[in-house]
Formats: C-alpha cells, sequence, structure tokens
C-alpha cells in the first residue's frame, strides 16, 4: 500500500512561476526566514511544513505520486528549510515484505560515492591524508602499472574518475591484475567504480582504523544518521533509510554544518568537492554530479554532451546519483532537498532521464 504523508507547520514563501527566455527552469526565491531547520540527533521527530502553506500547487502532487509509482518507487522526500514538505513510500520492504516504510532500508548505491568523498574530506582535514599525494603512498603496489604510471595517479584522480586506468573490462574489479593503463592520470575521464572503491582503503590505511569506524565517528553518528556499509562483490554499498539520506542531504546544504557544528570545516575541500574538478567533464566535482554546466559526460562513453545534465533542474543543483534510480539532489538557491530510493526506472547506469522526467513533475508542484 502506498503510504504518503504531506504535513503542515507555518511558513509563507513567494515562488515565481513560467520558464525563462532560454527555456531553463526558475530560480524560485525566498524572501522569507531561510534560516535552515535540523532534526535532533537521536530522535525520530522531524518538523514539516505543508506544500499549501509554500504556496505550491497541490493539485499536481497526486500526478508527482503516480510518476514515481509507475517508476517503482520506495522513498520519496523533499525538504524545504530542512522541514518536511512531501514523503512518501510506495511497495514492498525486502528485508520483512511488509509495506516499505519509514524505516526501511535501501541501498544507495553509487549516490553513496559522495559520502566516501565527504569522508576523504574529513581525513586530510584530520591530517591522515593529502588528496595531492599519489595513492601509492597509502597502498603501496596497488595497480599493475609500472611504478612512474603507478606514482601519478593521485587520490584527487580517483575522487575526480580521472585514473587513466582501463575500464573496459570489469570496472568493479579491485585486484591489482585488473588495474591496467589507459592513459596517463589526468588525461581521460571515465566513470570507473573500482578507482573510487580503493578509496576506502585509502582511507582505512592512512587513518589506522576500520573505514566503517571511521565512518561512524565522524560522518553517520554525528548527524544522526543509521545504516551500513555492505560489500556486494567488489562494491561496498550504503544502506539505510529515506531520512538518513536526507540528513545528509541537509548536511551538505548548509555546507558541511549540521546546525552551527562543522562536520567538515574545511571550507576550500567543499568548494572543490561542489565545482567543476576537472576539464573533461565539466558536469563532476569530487564524486558528485553538477548540474547548470556547459556541457556533460556520461558513463561508458568518451564524447561530451552539449547542455546541462538535468535541463529541467536548477542550475546551482548538484546531485549524487545511482543505479536504478538512487538520487539525492540539493539545491542551495531554494533551500531544497529531494531524494528518491528505489527500483530499476530506466536502463541507464546514472539515471539521468528518470531525474530529469521528475524534475519535471516537481515543477509542476513546485510553481
Amino acid at each position: 500500500m502506498t503510504r504518503f504523508l504531506i504535513i503542515c507547520t507555518a511558513l509563507f514563501v513567494f515562488v515565481t512561476g513560467c520558464q525563462d527566455d532560454d527555456g531553463t527552469p526558475p530560480v524560485i526565491t525566498d524572501p522569507g526566514n531561510t534560516e535552515l531547520y535540523f532534526p535532533e540527533t537521536g530522535s525520530s521527530d522531524w518538523e514539516t511544513i505543508s506544500p499549501s502553506e509554500l504556496g505550491w500547487d497541490t493539485s499536481k502532487i497526486e500526478a508527482l505520486l503516480s510518476f514515481l509509482d509507475q517508476g517503482d518507487t520506495r522513498a520519496f522526500m523533499v525538504l524545504k528549510n530542512g522541514k518536511i514538505v512531501l514523503e512518501h513510500y510506495a511497495g514492498k520492504d525486502l528485508l520483512n515484505l511488509g509495506d516499505f516504510g519509514r524505516e526501511s532500508q535501501w541501498y544507495w548505491a553509487s549516490a553513496g560515492k559522495t559520502l566516501t568523498a565527504f569522508l576523504v574530506g574529513q581525513a586530510q582535514e584530520d591530517g591522515y591524508l593529502d588528496i595531492m599525494n599519489p595513492t601509492s603512498d597509502y597502498l603501496g603496489k596497488w595497480t599493475e602499472l609500472i611504478e612512474t604510471k603507478e606514482n601519478k595517479i593521485t587520490v584527487r584522480h580517483q575522487l575526480t574518475m580521472t585514473s587513466g586506468l582501463d575500464d573496459s573490462g570489469n570496472s568493479d574489479c579491485t585486484d591489482k591484475n585488473c588495474l591496467t593503463y589507459k592513459e596517463d592520470a589526468g588525461q581521460r575521464w571515465a566513470y570507473h567504480n573500482a578507482p573510487y572503491t580503493l578509496l576506502d582503503s585509502v582511507i582505512q590505511h592512512s587513518t589506522q582504523q576500520s573505514f566503517d569506524n571511521y565512518f561512524n565517528k565522524r560522518l553517520r553518528d554525528p548527524i544522526g544518521m543509521e545504516g551500513a556499509w555492505r560489500y556486494l562483490n567488489y562494491n561496498h554499498v550504503y544502506f539505510s533509510n529515506a531520512r538518513s539520506m536526507a540528513r545528509f542531504g541537509l548536511l551538505v546544504l548548509n555546507k558541511g554544518k549540521w546546525k552551527d557544528t562543522p562536520i567538515l570545516a574545511d571550507k576550500q575541500f567543499f568548494d572543490q568537492m561542489v565545482s567543476t574538478s576537472q576539464g573533461l567533464n565539466k558536469s563532476y566535482g569530487y564524486l558528485w554530479w553538477l548540474n547548470g554546466k556547459e556541457s556533460h559526460r556520461l558513463p561508458g562513453l568518451q564524447i561530451n554532451f552539449p547542455g546541462p545534465i538535468t535541463k529541467n533542474a536548477p542550475n546551482d543543483m548538484v546531485a549524487a546519483m545511482g543505479k536504478n534510480g538512487q538520487l539525492l539532489n540539493i539545491v542551495p538557491s531554494q533551500n531544497l532537498v529531494v531524494l528518491r530510493l528505489g527500483d530499476n526506472p530506466d536502463i541507464s547506469l546514472v539515471p539521468t532521464r528518470f531525474q530529469n522526467d521528475l524534475w519535471e513533475k516537481l515543477n509542476d508542484v513546485i510553481q
């Protein structure tokens, strides 16, 4: 059974309507109080606000939910200024076969890459590593490359998908014999899971503690997230409930601070993480996808497509995007966090088409 929650408190904002002359979505302005609300850690309470109080078009919500359900969505949330506006659950919980709900766990897939990027920044802030150092400083001999080529690969190259390693085989395989030369580091952008996954080992070796323990201590627990990492073959995948993903989105919306407490105090790293990281794919930061850029490159392809990765979304959106439509979208100009968890809505490795269609429906609601 589908469960839909729209709940209310009091706030009033003005929103702009029609599209700009170039066809891009309008920027929604909020002249009122934009102070962010943060739910307490250790509590399930979360303040809410109704769409009608925000001036949203409630008559279009049913069409949005129908679109989500047709795409096998399990969880969908929208936060405005940190408060829940929409919270929607559907389908079955695969662990207990009951209805999927607020406490049900789901996998983040590659949307979880953003958790790792954030944690790398924390490890650098703590003095354990430097992203400009060669990965071999932390892992020793870790590829099939000759030493001079291997030592050109830095932690930053892993963060930006520019390791130069060959992704044409099993791109998930982290075994040394799978990590072979394609081009020099920094000369090629390719969506290659293996070098990303090995960032876990970089963190583990540099901090001298398990990746999971460091993650829990530095990121998960301080903001009240739940969930855990699990290995699925070579891939290290995060599982959590939707509200935990929303907490991380709120943390990133507030530029690494939970309320007034810095979780990632290194502003330079944070800004670099959510900005174009190299010239090969302008729509990619440190494991984050960036909207509003002049071009974008997609996984598995070595060509650039003109225009932003999500035409219907605001230009300043940053996105965590994972297989089968795991999405976390953050829009600083509107103080919005939008997330979706669920089964495969289309056949994309990264759900760009579904995300664009979702924003088309959402724009109808957020007039």
